[in-house]
C-alpha cells in the first residue's frame, strides 16, 4: 500500500513540473536549449548578411538595367536602320565606282601595248640616226687633211641628209611614244582614283558593319547580364526572406493542451484514521500543495517578466522542487512502514 502512495506521489510531483514548464509557454527542454545555445545572435547574424547580400544583389541588378537601357538606346531600330541606310547607300556607291574603275582598267592592255610598239619604234630610229651619224664621222675621220673628191663629197653630203631624215623619224617616234605613255599614265591615273575611291568606300561600309555588329553585341552582353543580376537578386532575396521567418525568428512556442489533466490527488480513504501508519498520504497530501504552490509561484513570478524563454537555472530550480517533493513523501513513507 505504502509503495502505491509513493508511486502516486511521484506521478504528482512530476506533473506539477510539467504543469510549471507548460505554463511558461515552451518546453523545458526547448527552453534549456535554447538558453545555452543562444542562437538570438547567430540568426541576427545572419539576417543581416542575407540583407546585405539583397541590396548588394538590388544594387547590381539596378546598375545592368541602366546600362541595359543605355544598350537598348544605343541599339534602337531608329539607330540601326539609319545605319543599315548608311551601309546600303556606300554599298551602292562602292558597287558604281568598282564598275567605273573597271570600265577604266578594261583598255590598259591595248594602251600599254601601243607604248610599247612606240618604244621600239623609237629606238629603232633613234638607233639608225647614231648609225648613221657615227658612219659620217668616220668618214670625216678618214678624209684627214686631204681635200676630198667628188664621190667623198657626195657621200658625205648624203650621210647628212640621211641623219637629218633619221632625227625628224626619232623626234617623230620620241613624240609618238611619249604621246601613248602619256595616255596609259592618264589611264593608270584614273583606275587608281576609282579604285583609292572604291577603297575609301568598302572602308566605310566595313566601318559601319563593325559598328552595327558591336551595338548588337553591347545589346546582348547587356540583356544576359541584366538577366543574370535579376536571377542573383532573386536568390538574394529568397534567402533574406528565408532568414526573416517566423520560423527561423521566433523560437517554436508548446501550447499546453486545452484538455490535459493535472494529476488527481490522492483521496484519503473514508475509513482511515489520521493516526498511525495511515497518516503518512495525509503528510504526503500537504508536502504535495505546499511545494506545488511554490512551483506555481514562481511560474508566475516567470511569466510576469514577460521572458517567452525562461532560463535553465529557473526551470533547473523547479525540477529540483518537484524533486525534493517526491523524495520526501518517499521518505516519508518508508519511514512509517
Amino acid at each position: 500500500m505504502n509503495d502505491i502512495l509513493a508511486r502516486r506521489a511521484r506521478r504528482a510531483t512530476m506533473g506539477i513540473a510539467l504543469s510549471v514548464a507548460l505554463a511558461a509557454g515552451i518546453a523545458p527542454v526547448t527552453a534549456i536549449a535554447a538558453e545555452t545555445s543562444s542562437p538570438v545572435d547567430a540568426v541576427a547574424l545572419q539576417t543581416e548578411d542575407t540583407a546585405a547580400a539583397k541590396e548588394k544583389a538590388y544594387a547590381a541588378m539596378q546598375e545592368a538595367l541602366k546600362n541595359l537601357e543605355a544598350a537598348k538606346d544605343a541599339a534602337s531600330p531608329e539607330k540601326l536602320a539609319e545605319i543599315d541606310d548608311d551601309i546600303a547607300a556606300f554599298q551602292e556607291l562602292y558597287d558604281m565606282i568598282v564598275a567605273e574603275a573597271a570600265k577604266w582598267r578594261e583598255p590598259l592592255p591595248a594602251m600599254q601595248a601601243n607604248v610599247d610598239a612606240a618604244q621600239a619604234k623609237y629606238d629603232e630610229a633613234h638607233n639608225r640616226t647614231s648609225g648613221l651619224q657615227a658612219e659620217l664621222d668616220k668618214a670625216l675621220e678618214a678624209l684627214g687633211d686631204e681635200e676630198p673628191s667628188t664621190a667623198i663629197k657626195e657621200h658625205i653630203k648624203q650621210l647628212r641628209s640621211e641623219i637629218m631624215a633619221a632625227k625628224t623619224r626619232e623626234k617623230s617616234c620620241e613624240d609618238d611614244l611619249h604621246h601613248y605613255q602619256r595616255r596609259l599614265e592618264s589611264q593608270e591615273k584614273q583606275v587608281q582614283h576609282f579604285e583609292s575611291e572604291a577603297g575609301e568606300a568598302k572602308a566605310r561600309i566595313d566601318e559601319d558593319i563593325a559598328k552595327r555588329n558591336a551595338l548588337t553585341d553591347d545589346l546582348e552582353k547587356a540583356q544576359a547580364a541584366y538577366d543574370d543580376a535579376c536571377k542573383a537578386y532573386e536568390e538574394a532575396k529568397a534567402a533574406a526572406d528565408k532568414a526573416t521567418s517566423p520560423e527561423i525568428t521566433k523560437p517554436t512556442e508548446t501550447t499546453p493542451p486545452s484538455d490535459s489533466a493535472q494529476p488527481a490527488e490522492t483521496a484519503r480513504p473514508a475509513g482511515s484514521s489520521t493516526t498511525g501508519k495511515d497518516a503518512a498520504p495525509s503528510s504526503t497530501k500537504q508536502a504535495n500543495s505546499s511545494n506545488g504552490k511554490q512551483a506555481t509561484t514562481a511560474a508566475g513570478k516567470l511569466a510576469n517578466t514577460g521572458d517567452t524563454t525562461p532560463s535553465a537555472i529557473v526551470l533547473a530550480g523547479i525540477a529540483a522542487m518537484g524533486l525534493g517533493i517526491t523524495a520526501t513523501a518517499t521518505r516519508r513513507i518508508k519511514n512509517s512502514k
